[in-house]
C-alpha cells in the first residue's frame, strides 16, 4: 500500500502494455532517440559531429539517470534542459552537441506524436480483435430469431447475430477513422522556436536544402513518412483533437454495446460472463449484475467527455503557441488512451464468453409474434375463401381482447386461440403453426450477417492476421 494517489486507470483497468506507452521510460527514452537522430542528421548534412559522439549517445539511450534529471529540474525549472544536462553527464564527449539547434518542442512534441501513434496502434490491435470475436458470435447466431426492439418496445423480429452485426459495423467505422489518422500522422520535425527554422539557418549558413533534408531525415529515422510542412512552436494541436476524437468514437461504440448487453441481461436473453465465485451483490446473493458492461459505460463516458479538452485547446492556441495546452494534455490524452484500452479489454472479455439463453428468447417471441403475424394470418384466411375486410376487422377485435388479457389481467396472449376458434378464418392448427414460424419473419438477417463478414470483415481479419489472438482480461 502507498499513501500517494495512484490513478485507477493504472492500478485497476488499463493493460501493462498501454501503461508502458505513457511511462517515463518510454517518454524520456524517446527524447534520447530523437537527440541521437538529430545528431546523425546534422552530421550527415556536414556539421562537425563524430561517429564516436553518436555511439556514445546511442550507448546511453536507455541509461536514464532520473535522480540527476530531477536534481537539475529543481535547479533549472525546465524539464528538457534538465534531461539535456543529465544525458550530457553520461556522454561527456557528446555533451556539446546534444540538442544542437533544437527547441524544447523538438523532443516534447515529436515524442508526443510518437507516443500517441504507439497508443493508436495498441488500440487498433485490440479493436481488430474485438471485431474478430464479435464476428464469430454473429456468425454462430445469425439464424437465431429474436425479438427486435425500437424505442425498447417490441418490433419486428431480427436475429441474435444480426443485432451483433450492428455492434461490429460501429467498430468497423471506428477502424476506418483510426486508420485515416495513422495514415496521415506527421512528426513536428525540426522547426525551431517559432517554426521558422531560423536556428538551423544559422547552423547551416543559410543552406535551405540541407535543412529540408535534415527534416526529412528525422522523420524517416523515427519511422514516419513526413513532418508537417509548417508549424508554430508546436505541432498543430488539431492533431490532439483528431486523436481524441478517434478514441471517443471507439468509446461511443462500446458504450452502445455495453448498454445493449445490460438490457439483454435484464431480459435474461444474453449475459456477460459470470465467474464461479463472483458476487453480484453484498446483500442480494442471487444477483448477477452486468458489472463488466457497466464498467465499459463508466469509462466510455469519461473518454467521450475528455475529448472536449483537446478540442478547446486547439481552438484557444495564441499565434505560434501558448502553454495552457501542456498541463491539460498531460492528463486528458494519456488517460483517454488508458480508458479506451480498458474498455477494449473488457469488450474482449465479454465477447469471449457471452451466454445466450435461446429458450428465453423463443418464449419472448411466442408472446409477441401473434400480433406481428396478423397480416400473414389475414392473407392465409383470404386464401381459404375469407373476406379481407371482414377478417381485418375480426382480427382487430381479437387483438384488442388479447391485449387486454395480457396487460390488464396479466394472462398469456391468447390471440392465436381466438383466431383458431373463429370459423371466419377457416385455418387449421397446421396453417397457424406455419404462419407462426419465427424464421419467416427475420427477412434477410442471416444473409446480411454473412455478407457483412465476407465483404467487409474477412478482408480486414486476413490483412491483420498477425494481430489476432488477444485475450481480454478483467483483473478486478
Amino acid at each position: 500500500m502507498t499513501n500517494e494517489y495512484i490513478s485507477p486507470l493504472i492500478e485497476r483497468y488499463a493493460s501493462k502494455e498501454m501503461s508502458y506507452v505513457f511511462s517515463h521510460d518510454n517518454k524520456f527514452g524517446t527524447w534520447r532517440k530523437l537527440w541521437v537522430a538529430l545528431a546523425k542528421g546534422e552530421k550527415e548534412q556536414g556539421l562537425n559531429i563524430t561517429d564516436e559522439q553518436i555511439r556514445e549517445l546511442e550507448d546511453n539511450v536507455d541509461n536514464i539517470d532520473y535522480e540527476a534529471a530531477n536534481r537539475y529540474e529543481k535547479e533549472l525549472r525546465h524539464d528538457v534542459m534538465a534531461h539535456v544536462h543529465a544525458y550530457g553527464d553520461q556522454c561527456p564527449n557528446a555533451k556539446a552537441i546534444i540538442h544542437l539547434g533544437a527547441t524544447s518542442a523538438y523532443v516534447g512534441d515529436n515524442t508526443d506524436v510518437i507516443v500517441y501513434t504507439q497508443g493508436l496502434l495498441n488500440v487498433r490491435k485490440k479493436l481488430v480483435n474485438c471485431i474478430d470475436k464479435l464476428s464469430k458470435f454473429a456468425l454462430e447466431y445469425k439464424d437465431l430469431p429474436t425479438l427486435g426492439f425500437t424505442h425498447f418496445q417490441p418490433a419486428q423480429l431480427t436475429t441474435v447475430g444480426k443485432r451483433a452485426s450492428l455492434w461490429i459495423q460501429d467498430l468497423l467505422m471506428d477502424l476506418e477513422e483510426l486508420d485515416f489518422v495513422l495514415d496521415t500522422v506527421k512528426l513536428r520535425g525540426v522547426k525551431g522556436t517559432t517554426g521558422t527554422q531560423a536556428s538551423f539557418m544559422e547552423l547551416f549558413e543559410g543552406n535551405h536544402e540541407k535543412i529540408q533534408k535534415l527534416d526529412e531525415f528525422i522523420a524517416k529515422e523515427m519511422g514516419f513518412k513526413a513532418s508537417y510542412a509548417v508549424t508554430g512552436q508546436t505541432y498543430p494541436r488539431k492533431f490532439d483533437s483528431r486523436v481524441c476524437n478517434v478514441l471517443s468514437s471507439v468509446a461511443q461504440s462500446l458504450y452502445k454495446f455495453s448498454n445493449d448487453m445490460r438490457l439483454l441481461q435484464h431480459l435474461k436473453e444474453i449475459e456477460e460472463p459470470f465467474e464461479k465465485k463472483q458476487i453480484g451483490s453484498s446483500a442480494m446473493a442471487y444477483k448477477r449484475n452486468p458489472m463488466r458492461a457497466e464498467r465499459i459505460g463508466a469509462l466510455a463516458r469519461y473518454v467521450v467527455i475528455s475529448a472536449l479538452n483537446p478540442a478547446i485547446t486547439a481552438s484557444t492556441q495564441w499565434f505560434e503557441r501558448t502553454l495552457d495546452d501542456s498541463a491539460n494534455k498531460r492528463i486528458a490524452i494519456p488517460e483517454s488512451f488508458l480508458a479506451v484500452d480498458a474498455i477494449l479489454n473488457i469488450c474482449l472479455n465479454i465477447s469471449e464468453g457471452m451466454v445466450v439463453y435461446d429458450k428465453v428468447i423463443k418464449q419472448r417471441i411466442e408472446k409477441e409474434l401473434p400480433f406481428m403475424a396478423t397480416e400473414n394470418i389475414i392473407m392465409q384466411g383470404v386464401k381459404k375463401g375469407g373476406d379481407r375486410q371482414e377478417l381485418h376487422e375480426r382480427i382487430r377485435i381479437h387483438s384488442m381482447e388479447a391485449g387486454k388479457m395480457v396487460k390488464v389481467e396479466g394472462k398469456e396472449n391468447d390471440l392465436i386461440e381466438r383466431i383458431k376458434g373463429d370459423p371466419a378464418f377457416n385455418l387449421s392448427e397446421q396453417d397457424l403453426e406455419n404462419v407462426l414460424d419465427a424464421s419467416k419473419y427475420i427477412g434477410r438477417a442471416p444473409e446480411q450477417v454473412v455478407e457483412l463478414f465476407e465483404n467487409h470483415i474477412k478482408p480486414i481479419l486476413e490483412a491483420n492476421a498477425d494481430l489476432l489472438g488477444e485475450k481480454g482480461e478483467v483483473n478486478v
